[in-house]
């Protein structure tokens, strides 16, 4: 990306802010009822779950935000760190919405409380679809409160139209820890 990004400081942490072409879409009308933050992954890291929990609690405490309802999404590695977020940190957030990621199905037994929407392309070549699957067939063998949608005809981005369906929105706002 080119120019400079904004530069947020948070209680130790630090933060690169550049404008971020995939999250909340315009068309879903309205301001969504929550605070969205949009972290992005050193290029040639992996996310570490300790410090995203870490920048999730900060957030929550400067912002003042609902501890019972604390969203994860994520896409492509993205994806694969809302499904780590999960298995470390079970019952901290109300629901999740991996898109086009893929985690260990041993850990599924973890988060099978927590409602999930799960989104890929059938066409994925970056993130083969079988990595959704089986996390979802393992979630419903755990008794797992699990959605999943597969686009027939999306590549890598399924991202697109998750983010712009309304529907997605009110599922995650009807979610709240008991």
């Amino acid at each position: 990306m080119k120019g400079n990004p904004y530069e947020i400081r948070l209680s130790g942490f630090q933060l690169h802010v550049r404008a971020v072409v995939h999250g909340l879409s315009r068309e879903c009308g309205g301001s969504p009822a929550f605070i969205t933050v949009s972290p992005q992954c050193p290029t040639g890291k992996r996310w570490n779950a300790q410090e995203l929990a870490k920048l999730v609690d900060a957030l929550a405490n400067t912002y003042r935000a609902d501890p019972q309802r604390l969203y994860v999404t994520g896409l492509s590695l993205g994806g694969y760190g809302s499904w780590n977020l999960l298995a470390e940190y079970p019952g901290k957030f109300a629901a999740a919405i991996p898109i086009c990621g893929g985690g260990d199905p041993a850990t599924t037994e973890k988060m099978k409380g927590t409602p999930i929407w799960v989104f890929h392309g059938a066409k994925d070549t970056a993130v083969p679809v079988s990595r959704s699957e089986a996390m979802v067939d393992a979630l419903k063998k755990a008794g797992g409160n699990v959605k999943f949608t597969i686009y027939p005809e999306a590549g890598h981005d399924s991202w697109t139209e998750t983010y712009n369906n309304p529907e997605v929105y009110k599922w995650l706002l009807e979610q709240k820890l008991k």
